[in-house]
Protein backbone atom coordinates (compact mmCIF):
# COMPACT_ATOMS: atom_id res chain seq x y z
CA UNK A 1 0.00 0.00 0.00
CA UNK A 2 2.97 2.39 0.46
CA UNK A 3 3.67 1.84 -2.54
CA UNK A 4 0.61 2.99 -3.72
CA UNK A 5 0.62 5.89 -1.79
CA UNK A 6 4.43 6.91 -3.21
CA UNK A 7 3.80 6.14 -6.23
CA UNK A 8 5.80 9.09 -8.63
CA UNK A 9 6.81 10.69 -5.25
CA UNK A 10 10.20 9.28 -4.69
CA UNK A 11 11.96 12.78 -5.68
CA UNK A 12 9.09 14.54 -4.42
CA UNK A 13 11.55 16.43 -2.34
CA UNK A 14 14.87 16.68 -3.52
CA UNK A 15 17.32 18.22 -1.38
CA UNK A 16 19.57 19.06 -3.80
CA UNK A 17 17.65 21.98 -4.75
CA UNK A 18 18.12 23.36 -0.88
CA UNK A 19 21.61 24.13 -1.61
CA UNK A 20 21.35 26.68 -3.98
CA UNK A 21 17.76 27.95 -2.90
CA UNK A 22 18.14 31.93 -1.64
CA UNK A 23 17.16 32.25 1.81
CA UNK A 24 15.63 35.53 3.13
CA UNK A 25 13.81 36.10 6.49
CA UNK A 26 10.66 38.51 6.43
CA UNK A 27 9.60 40.60 9.24
CA UNK A 28 5.58 40.73 8.01
CA UNK A 29 4.34 42.50 10.61
CA UNK A 30 4.59 42.57 14.63
CA UNK A 31 3.22 39.44 15.28
CA UNK A 32 4.06 37.68 12.13
CA UNK A 33 7.24 36.24 10.70
CA UNK A 34 7.87 34.49 7.87
CA UNK A 35 11.25 32.12 7.67
CA UNK A 36 12.78 31.09 4.73
CA UNK A 37 10.48 32.22 1.85
CA UNK A 38 11.99 31.94 -1.65
CA UNK A 39 10.40 34.37 -4.01
CA UNK A 40 9.77 32.46 -7.36
CA UNK A 41 10.91 34.04 -10.78
CA UNK A 42 10.05 30.45 -13.03
CA UNK A 43 8.26 27.66 -12.53
CA UNK A 44 9.99 25.56 -10.85
CA UNK A 45 8.97 21.49 -10.97
CA UNK A 46 7.44 19.90 -7.73
CA UNK A 47 9.44 17.68 -7.22
CA UNK A 48 11.87 20.39 -6.02
CA UNK A 49 9.27 21.77 -3.64
CA UNK A 50 10.17 21.87 0.82
CA UNK A 51 7.59 21.52 2.73
CA UNK A 52 7.58 23.84 6.06
CA UNK A 53 8.14 20.58 8.25
CA UNK A 54 11.46 19.56 6.17
CA UNK A 55 13.46 22.49 7.04
CA UNK A 56 14.45 21.28 10.56
CA UNK A 57 17.12 23.92 10.51
CA UNK A 58 14.94 26.95 10.22
CA UNK A 59 12.55 25.53 13.53
CA UNK A 60 14.51 23.35 15.49
CA UNK A 61 16.38 26.28 17.41
CA UNK A 62 12.79 27.90 17.72
CA UNK A 63 11.98 24.69 19.78
CA UNK A 64 15.00 24.83 21.88
CA UNK A 65 14.03 24.86 25.48
CA UNK A 66 10.26 25.34 25.20
CA UNK A 67 7.51 22.88 26.12
CA UNK A 68 5.54 22.11 23.03
CA UNK A 69 2.15 21.34 21.57
CA UNK A 70 1.37 19.92 18.21
CA UNK A 71 -2.03 20.40 15.78
CA UNK A 72 -1.74 17.66 13.66
CA UNK A 73 -2.88 14.53 11.47
CA UNK A 74 -1.49 11.74 9.43
CA UNK A 75 -0.84 14.39 7.17
CA UNK A 76 1.84 16.24 9.39
CA UNK A 77 5.39 14.45 7.88
CA UNK A 78 8.46 15.05 7.20
CA UNK A 79 9.52 13.52 3.76
CA UNK A 80 12.27 11.55 2.92
CA UNK A 81 13.04 9.81 -0.88
CA UNK A 82 10.28 7.46 -1.11
CA UNK A 83 9.50 7.61 2.61
CA UNK A 84 8.50 9.75 5.29
CA UNK A 85 8.48 9.63 8.88
CA UNK A 86 5.65 11.59 11.24
CA UNK A 87 6.14 14.82 12.54
CA UNK A 88 5.25 14.01 16.02
CA UNK A 89 7.56 11.00 15.90
CA UNK A 90 10.45 12.95 14.65
CA UNK A 91 10.25 15.20 17.38
CA UNK A 92 10.09 13.00 20.20
CA UNK A 93 13.43 11.30 18.35
CA UNK A 94 15.32 14.88 18.22
CA UNK A 95 14.49 15.55 22.26
CA UNK A 96 12.11 18.34 21.75
CA UNK A 97 9.84 18.41 25.05
CA UNK A 98 6.30 17.57 23.49
CA UNK A 99 3.60 17.60 25.93
CA UNK A 100 0.59 17.01 23.56
CA UNK A 101 -1.22 16.81 20.62
CA UNK A 102 -4.08 18.32 19.46
CA UNK A 103 -6.15 16.25 17.02
CA UNK A 104 -8.95 18.05 14.50
CA UNK A 105 -11.65 16.78 11.91
CA UNK A 106 -10.84 13.05 11.24
CA UNK A 107 -8.76 12.57 14.82
CA UNK A 108 -5.46 12.09 14.84
CA UNK A 109 -4.15 9.29 11.97
CA UNK A 110 -7.06 10.68 10.27
CA UNK A 111 -10.08 7.42 10.21
CA UNK A 112 -12.67 9.07 11.89
CA UNK A 113 -16.11 9.95 9.75
CA UNK A 114 -16.88 12.97 8.53
CA UNK A 115 -18.45 14.84 11.52
CA UNK A 116 -17.78 11.98 13.92
CA UNK A 117 -17.02 13.20 17.24
CA UNK A 118 -13.21 13.08 17.96
CA UNK A 119 -12.43 11.70 21.52
CA UNK A 120 -9.69 12.14 23.60
CA UNK A 121 -7.05 9.81 24.30
CA UNK A 122 -3.57 8.63 24.30
CA UNK A 123 -1.30 7.87 21.22
CA UNK A 124 -0.24 4.44 21.57
CA UNK A 125 3.42 5.13 19.80
CA UNK A 126 4.50 8.13 21.48
CA UNK A 127 2.56 8.03 24.96
CA UNK A 128 1.63 11.98 24.47
CA UNK A 129 -1.66 12.67 25.21
CA UNK A 130 -4.28 13.20 22.70
CA UNK A 131 -6.36 16.61 22.81
CA UNK A 132 -9.38 16.39 20.24
CA UNK A 133 -10.69 19.87 18.52
CA UNK A 134 -13.58 17.86 17.30
CA UNK A 135 -16.42 17.78 18.95
CA UNK A 136 -17.72 20.35 21.71
CA UNK A 137 -14.00 20.98 22.35
CA UNK A 138 -13.18 22.95 18.90
CA UNK A 139 -10.89 25.70 20.91
CA UNK A 140 -8.19 24.96 23.04
CA UNK A 141 -9.32 25.43 26.58
CA UNK A 142 -6.69 27.70 28.82
CA UNK A 143 -6.22 24.08 31.31
CA UNK A 144 -5.00 22.58 27.49
CA UNK A 145 -2.44 25.49 27.15
CA UNK A 146 -1.49 25.61 30.71
CA UNK A 147 1.85 23.22 30.00
CA UNK A 148 2.48 24.87 26.49
CA UNK A 149 4.86 27.40 26.00
CA UNK A 150 4.77 27.24 22.20
CA UNK A 151 2.02 25.15 19.25
CA UNK A 152 3.08 23.82 16.32
CA UNK A 153 0.38 23.85 14.09
CA UNK A 154 1.03 21.51 10.62
CA UNK A 155 -2.11 20.54 8.85
CA UNK A 156 -2.62 19.39 5.23
CA UNK A 157 -5.61 21.51 3.74
CA UNK A 158 -7.55 21.33 0.37
CA UNK A 159 -8.29 24.84 -0.08
CA UNK A 160 -12.16 24.78 0.32
CA UNK A 161 -14.00 27.05 2.63
CA UNK A 162 -15.97 24.12 4.20
CA UNK A 163 -12.95 21.80 5.05
CA UNK A 164 -12.70 22.79 8.58
CA UNK A 165 -9.03 22.59 8.90
CA UNK A 166 -9.13 26.11 8.34
CA UNK A 167 -11.86 26.68 11.50
CA UNK A 168 -9.42 24.64 13.85
CA UNK A 169 -6.17 27.16 12.70
CA UNK A 170 -8.73 29.82 13.77
CA UNK A 171 -10.04 28.48 17.01
CA UNK A 172 -5.91 27.57 18.13
CA UNK A 173 -4.65 30.79 17.31
CA UNK A 174 -7.46 32.82 19.24
CA UNK A 175 -6.99 30.32 22.08
CA UNK A 176 -2.96 31.03 21.88
CA UNK A 177 -3.78 34.69 21.35
CA UNK A 178 -5.85 35.09 24.55
CA UNK A 179 -2.57 32.82 26.31
CA UNK A 180 0.05 34.86 24.93
CA UNK A 181 1.26 31.38 23.29
CA UNK A 182 3.07 31.97 19.90
CA UNK A 183 2.27 29.69 17.31
CA UNK A 184 4.41 28.20 14.90
CA UNK A 185 3.47 27.03 10.90
CA UNK A 186 4.32 24.51 8.97
CA UNK A 187 3.57 25.54 5.11
CA UNK A 188 2.22 22.79 2.56
CA UNK A 189 1.03 23.40 -0.45
CA UNK A 190 -2.98 24.27 -1.69
CA UNK A 191 -3.90 21.65 -4.67
CA UNK A 192 -6.65 23.76 -5.27
CA UNK A 193 -4.36 27.10 -4.86
CA UNK A 194 -4.51 27.80 -8.44
CA UNK A 195 -7.76 29.47 -8.49
CA UNK A 196 -10.57 31.22 -6.43
CA UNK A 197 -13.98 30.90 -6.69
CA UNK A 198 -17.41 30.71 -4.96
CA UNK A 199 -20.00 32.80 -3.35
CA UNK A 200 -18.59 34.63 -0.34
CA UNK A 201 -20.13 33.67 3.10
CA UNK A 202 -22.00 36.23 4.61
CA UNK A 203 -21.94 36.69 8.40
CA UNK A 204 -25.06 35.52 9.08
CA UNK A 205 -24.37 31.99 8.29
CA UNK A 206 -21.25 31.74 9.93
CA UNK A 207 -20.79 27.76 10.71
CA UNK A 208 -17.73 25.58 11.47
CA UNK A 209 -17.99 24.95 8.14
CA UNK A 210 -17.61 28.85 6.85
CA UNK A 211 -16.26 30.98 9.60
CA UNK A 212 -14.88 34.19 7.38
CA UNK A 213 -15.80 36.28 4.37
CA UNK A 214 -13.98 34.16 2.02
CA UNK A 215 -15.35 32.52 -1.20
CA UNK A 216 -15.65 29.03 -1.36
CA UNK A 217 -12.46 28.44 -2.96
CA UNK A 218 -9.97 30.49 -0.91
CA UNK A 219 -6.68 30.22 -2.79
CA UNK A 220 -4.38 30.38 0.16
CA UNK A 221 -1.97 27.72 2.34
CA UNK A 222 -2.33 27.83 5.65
CA UNK A 223 0.22 30.21 6.55
CA UNK A 224 -1.05 32.73 4.02
CA UNK A 225 -4.19 32.11 5.89
CA UNK A 226 -2.91 32.64 9.11
CA UNK A 227 -1.88 35.65 7.89
CA UNK A 228 -5.08 36.55 6.87
CA UNK A 229 -6.89 36.01 9.88
CA UNK A 230 -4.46 38.21 11.81
CA UNK A 231 -4.26 41.13 9.51
CA UNK A 232 -8.48 41.38 8.83
CA UNK A 233 -8.56 41.03 12.67
CA UNK A 234 -11.13 38.33 12.36
CA UNK A 235 -10.25 36.69 15.86
CA UNK A 236 -12.34 37.46 19.29
CA UNK A 237 -12.00 41.29 19.74
CA UNK A 238 -9.75 42.07 16.87
CA UNK A 239 -6.70 40.39 18.53
CA UNK A 240 -4.17 39.22 16.94
CA UNK A 241 -1.59 35.36 17.33
CA UNK A 242 2.12 35.75 17.39
CA UNK A 243 2.79 33.56 14.12
CA UNK A 244 5.74 32.24 12.60
CA UNK A 245 5.21 30.79 8.86
CA UNK A 246 7.66 28.54 7.69
CA UNK A 247 7.12 29.25 4.36
CA UNK A 248 7.67 26.66 1.27
CA UNK A 249 10.38 26.55 -0.87
CA UNK A 250 9.97 26.06 -4.54
CA UNK A 251 6.07 26.41 -3.92
CA UNK A 252 3.91 28.55 -6.75
CA UNK A 253 0.22 28.38 -7.10
CA UNK A 254 0.39 27.73 -10.10
CA UNK A 255 1.78 24.78 -9.81
CA UNK A 256 -0.13 21.41 -10.02
CA UNK A 257 0.67 19.18 -6.88
CA UNK A 258 -0.79 16.06 -6.20
CA UNK A 259 -0.97 15.21 -2.48
CA UNK A 260 0.95 12.27 -1.39
CA UNK A 261 -0.55 11.43 1.64
CA UNK A 262 -4.60 11.54 1.41
CA UNK A 263 -5.49 14.24 3.59
CA UNK A 264 -8.92 13.02 4.82
CA UNK A 265 -10.78 9.67 4.50
CA UNK A 266 -13.17 10.39 2.02
CA UNK A 267 -10.81 12.29 -0.30
CA UNK A 268 -8.58 9.63 -1.45
CA UNK A 269 -6.82 11.00 -4.70
CA UNK A 270 -5.72 14.24 -6.39
CA UNK A 271 -9.58 13.94 -8.64
CA UNK A 272 -10.97 13.81 -5.28
CA UNK A 273 -9.47 16.63 -4.15
CA UNK A 274 -9.95 18.70 -7.45
CA UNK A 275 -14.13 17.99 -7.28
CA UNK A 276 -14.34 18.20 -3.90
CA UNK A 277 -15.20 22.21 -4.27
CA UNK A 278 -17.96 21.35 -6.71
CA UNK A 279 -19.47 18.20 -5.03
CA UNK A 280 -19.34 18.98 -1.62
CA UNK A 281 -22.52 21.07 -2.56
CA UNK A 282 -24.26 17.78 -2.24
CA UNK A 283 -23.08 17.22 0.95
CA UNK A 284 -26.42 19.51 1.60
CA UNK A 285 -29.15 17.74 -0.51
CA UNK A 286 -30.52 14.49 -0.86
CA UNK A 287 -27.50 13.27 -3.18
CA UNK A 288 -24.76 11.30 -2.65
CA UNK A 289 -20.89 12.52 -3.54
CA UNK A 290 -20.50 9.43 -3.29
CA UNK A 291 -19.22 8.57 0.65
CA UNK A 292 -19.43 5.12 0.95
CA UNK A 293 -18.03 3.84 -2.26
CA UNK A 294 -14.09 3.86 -3.54
CA UNK A 295 -15.12 6.55 -5.59
CA UNK A 296 -15.69 9.02 -2.75
CA UNK A 297 -15.97 13.00 -4.37
CA UNK A 298 -15.73 11.28 -7.62
CA UNK A 299 -19.12 10.71 -8.73
CA UNK A 300 -22.80 11.87 -7.56
CA UNK A 301 -26.11 10.29 -7.32
CA UNK A 302 -29.38 9.31 -6.19
CA UNK A 303 -32.40 6.57 -5.99
CA UNK A 304 -34.55 9.92 -6.77
CA UNK A 305 -32.92 11.22 -9.92
CA UNK A 306 -35.24 10.70 -12.97
CA UNK A 307 -32.93 9.53 -15.70
CA UNK A 308 -35.37 10.32 -18.28
CA UNK A 309 -35.01 14.10 -17.68
CA UNK A 310 -31.52 13.99 -17.45
CA UNK A 311 -29.08 10.94 -18.88
CA UNK A 312 -27.84 9.67 -15.63
CA UNK A 313 -26.10 6.54 -16.92
CA UNK A 314 -23.99 5.83 -13.92
CA UNK A 315 -24.68 3.41 -10.90
CA UNK A 316 -23.68 2.62 -7.63
CA UNK A 317 -24.71 1.71 -4.43
CA UNK A 318 -23.37 3.34 -1.08
CA UNK A 319 -21.92 0.67 1.19
CA UNK A 320 -20.06 1.19 5.07
CA UNK A 321 -16.37 1.40 4.74
CA UNK A 322 -13.77 3.59 6.64
CA UNK A 323 -14.82 7.29 6.83
CA UNK A 324 -18.35 6.45 5.78
CA UNK A 325 -20.16 3.64 8.56
CA UNK A 326 -23.75 4.87 7.88
CA UNK A 327 -23.24 6.51 4.32
CA UNK A 328 -26.10 8.30 2.28
CA UNK A 329 -28.45 6.16 0.65
CA UNK A 330 -26.41 2.95 1.83
CA UNK A 331 -27.78 -0.47 0.51
CA UNK A 332 -29.64 1.39 -2.20
CA UNK A 333 -28.55 2.11 -5.98
CA UNK A 334 -27.90 5.58 -7.23
CA UNK A 335 -28.21 6.99 -10.87
CA UNK A 336 -25.94 9.64 -11.44
CA UNK A 337 -22.90 10.40 -12.71
CA UNK A 338 -18.97 9.31 -12.57
CA UNK A 339 -16.50 11.97 -12.90
CA UNK A 340 -13.02 10.58 -12.08
CA UNK A 341 -11.81 10.66 -15.81
CA UNK A 342 -13.40 14.13 -15.72
CA UNK A 343 -11.39 17.18 -16.86
CA UNK A 344 -9.14 18.68 -14.43
CA UNK A 345 -10.98 22.07 -12.89
CA UNK A 346 -9.80 25.42 -12.56
CA UNK A 347 -13.51 27.25 -11.30
CA UNK A 348 -16.30 25.18 -9.33
CA UNK A 349 -18.63 23.59 -11.52
CA UNK A 350 -22.05 24.31 -10.76
CA UNK A 351 -23.54 22.06 -13.32
CA UNK A 352 -23.61 18.84 -11.09
CA UNK A 353 -26.08 20.07 -8.65
CA UNK A 354 -27.97 22.12 -11.05
CA UNK A 355 -28.58 19.29 -13.25
CA UNK A 356 -29.15 16.84 -10.26
CA UNK A 357 -31.98 19.27 -8.92
CA UNK A 358 -33.63 19.88 -12.63
CA UNK A 359 -33.74 15.72 -12.44
CA UNK A 360 -34.82 15.15 -8.95
CA UNK A 361 -38.92 14.29 -8.33
CA UNK A 362 -39.52 15.94 -5.10
CA UNK A 363 -37.59 19.28 -5.24
CA UNK A 364 -38.72 20.17 -1.52
CA UNK A 365 -36.69 17.33 -0.29
CA UNK A 366 -33.93 18.41 -2.64
CA UNK A 367 -32.28 20.67 -0.11
CA UNK A 368 -31.57 20.79 3.21
CA UNK A 369 -30.16 23.38 5.86
CA UNK A 370 -26.86 22.18 5.60
CA UNK A 371 -26.85 23.76 2.39
CA UNK A 372 -26.75 27.17 3.49
CA UNK A 373 -24.11 26.78 5.57
CA UNK A 374 -21.62 24.98 2.51
CA UNK A 375 -22.76 27.86 0.47
CA UNK A 376 -22.46 30.40 2.91
CA UNK A 377 -25.41 32.44 1.75
CA UNK A 378 -29.22 31.58 1.36
CA UNK A 379 -28.87 33.04 -2.57
CA UNK A 380 -27.71 29.96 -4.14
CA UNK A 381 -30.07 27.68 -3.13
CA UNK A 382 -33.13 30.07 -4.29
CA UNK A 383 -31.18 30.86 -7.97
CA UNK A 384 -30.82 27.05 -8.49
CA UNK A 385 -34.76 26.82 -7.44
CA UNK A 386 -35.54 29.72 -9.94
CA UNK A 387 -33.95 27.89 -12.89
CA UNK A 388 -30.81 30.06 -13.09
CA UNK A 389 -27.60 28.60 -15.22
CA UNK A 390 -24.53 28.09 -13.70
CA UNK A 391 -23.21 31.11 -16.03
CA UNK A 392 -25.62 33.42 -14.19
CA UNK A 393 -25.29 32.61 -11.38
CA UNK A 394 -21.24 33.18 -11.62
CA UNK A 395 -21.76 36.63 -12.86
CA UNK A 396 -23.32 37.14 -9.48
CA UNK A 397 -20.10 36.35 -7.53
CA UNK A 398 -17.54 38.64 -9.90
CA UNK A 399 -18.03 41.52 -7.85
CA UNK A 400 -17.39 39.87 -4.72
CA UNK A 401 -14.24 37.89 -5.82
CA UNK A 402 -12.47 41.05 -6.97
CA UNK A 403 -12.72 42.86 -3.42
CA UNK A 404 -11.36 39.57 -2.03
CA UNK A 405 -9.04 39.12 -3.76
CA UNK A 406 -7.58 42.32 -3.65
CA UNK A 407 -7.39 41.29 -0.03
CA UNK A 408 -6.40 38.55 -0.57
CA UNK A 409 -3.06 39.68 -2.49
CA UNK A 410 -1.73 41.52 0.43
CA UNK A 411 -1.18 38.28 2.48
CA UNK A 412 0.21 36.03 -0.54
CA UNK A 413 3.63 34.10 0.22
CA UNK A 414 3.85 32.63 -3.09
CA UNK A 415 3.34 34.05 -6.46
Amino acid sequence: MLLNIFKNTVLLFVLVFISCASKTKEKISDSTEIIEHVQLTEQIPNEAILVGANQTEAYLPLLKGKRVGVVANQTSVIFKEGDYTHLVDSLVSLKVDLKKVFAPEHGFRGTADAGEVVKDGIDTKTGLPIVSLYGKNKKPTAAQLQDIDLIIFDIQDVGARFYTYISSLHYVMEACAEAKIPVLIFDRPNPNGHYIDGPILEKEHTSFVGMHPIPVVHGMTIGEYAKMINGEKWLKNGIRCDITVIAMKNYSHDAKYDLPIKPSPNLPNAKSINLYPSLCFFEGTNVSAGRGTDKQFQVFGSPFLNTEIFPFTYQFMPEPNEGAKHPKHQDRICHGMDLSNSAYLSEINLSYVINAYKATGDKKSFFNNFFTKLAGTQKLQKQIESGLSAEEIKKTWVSGLAEYDAMRQTYLLYK
